[in-house]
């Protein structure tokens, strides 16, 4: 039996998460989290196999949480189940210690899929992040401004090429205004840019973020 804790901030994702993995006969949802700190109490309290978390959530969350469960449980399998489809998530969130990247878009077969591989001490990526990460591991990056943002500022350097207002961002992250803007302060110089119009044409032109579709 595959014990899974299900974390994200949304009661009617997990609702949603429980009744369709309620079906499989090896998976049970031993616990829920609905933010970092949840997650950190819940391991610390009970053993699971699987913990399939979003990405953001109120508090420590994304690469931060990803990082301190690894710290704490090195032997727990994490999968991430999020609505950023960028490659550059998946590639910091998998160096960070997750051991799967999938988008809320995934087929729930998918999901299932994902969950018994990961408990199994396996991966489970998409082709295009494995190619990313190949990439990554062969090719020198170094000089590419946005590797030389930290986690947590990648993490706001992403909100706002996606076009999420300072206070929507201080919100979501449990941050001060005041922060947020001291984080896109030192993202811009890092970047030598100006604007978040730079940073969007810079996304852009990386392929750090996806385009819309044309109607």
């Amino acid at each position: 039996m595959i014990r899974l804790l299900i974390a994200d901030d949304h009661a009617i994702v997990r609702e949603g998460l429980k009744q369709m993995l309620s079906e499989e006969s090896d998976l049970v949802v031993a616990g829920e989290a609905a933010n970092g700190l949840e997650v950190i109490n819940q391991l610390r309290e009970q053993a699971f196999d699987v913990l399939l978390m979003d990405m953001s959530m109120p508090g420590r969350s994304g690469i931060e949480l990803i990082k301190q469960v690894k710290s704490e449980k090195p032997n727990l399998a994490m999968l991430v189940l999020s609505m950023h489809k960028e490659k550059q998530y998946a590639v910091r969130a998998l160096k960070a210690g997750a051991m799967g990247y999938l988008t809320k878009e995934s087929a729930p077969e998918q999901l299932v899929s994902a969950i018994r591989k990961v408990a199994e001490g396996g991966a489970y990526i998409s082709a295009e992040v494995a190619e990313r990460l190949a990439l990554e591991l062969t090719a020198n990056h170094d000089n590419d401004p946005h590797s030389q943002l930290s986690d947590r500022e990648f993490q706001i350097f992403s909100m706002i090429v996606a076009g999420v207002p300072i206070s929507d961002i201080a919100d979501d992250l449990s941050l001060s205004i005041k922060t947020v803007s001291t984080h896109k302060t030192r993202i811009l110089k890092k970047m030598n840019m100006t604007s978040s119009a730079d940073l969007i044409h810079y996304a852009i032109r990386h392929q750090l973020v996806e385009l819309p579709e044309k109607l």
